[in-house]
């Protein structure tokens, strides 16, 4: 077995040489504007999942997907002769799915602030049930008889 330290360096190799392959040597037109996220390698360096992102529309990530599964023995070929191990891994190609976390998180962002707003204008010309201030406040005189002491005992 290796050592993570080992594999997270041949992922981020492996992440550097299929993105610049992709870019030089891979003339697909299918392949649309294809970003190279993440890759990651198993511990015993056999295999290496390669997360992408592809910008545009459903069809346009199916053809890029397929693009990428017919380059995919080129890019091992070129992983396998940039990285020198001695076992080049197999390569996987996953589209990544932080985009979609990401427009979720903005809906849900969206529906909070258009919330905020909606309460903001349904109390605005409101008062407070129990004043503007709710907290009980000791007369002047009761609060300066009992803390005159400099001792802590309360005054007689």
């Amino acid at each position: 077995m290796t050592d993570n330290a080992r594999a997270r360096k041949l992922a981020d190799r492996i992440q550097v040489v299929v993105a610049e392959t992709l870019d030089r040597r891979i003339k697909d037109p299918r392949l649309g504007f294809v970003t190279i996220t993440d890759a990651r390698v198993t511990g015993d360096l056999r295999e290496a999942t390669v997360f992408y992102t592809v910008y545009g529309d459903d069809e346009e990530r199916a053809a890029s997907a397929a693009a990428l599964e017919s380059a995919k023995g080129v890019l091992r070929s070129e992983v396998g002769r940039q990285t020198g191990v001695r076992f080049t891994p197999t390569l996987a190609f996953v589209p990544d799915a932080l985009p979609d976390n990401a427009r979720t998180i903005e809906d849900l962002l969206d529906k909070a602030r258009a919330k905020d707003a909606e309460v903001r204008e349904v109390s605005t010309g409101k008062n407070y049930a129990a004043g503007a201030d709710p907290y009980r406040k000791d007369d002047d005189t009761d609060s300066t008889d009992s803390t005159d002491n400099t001792d802590g005992v309360a005054a007689e």
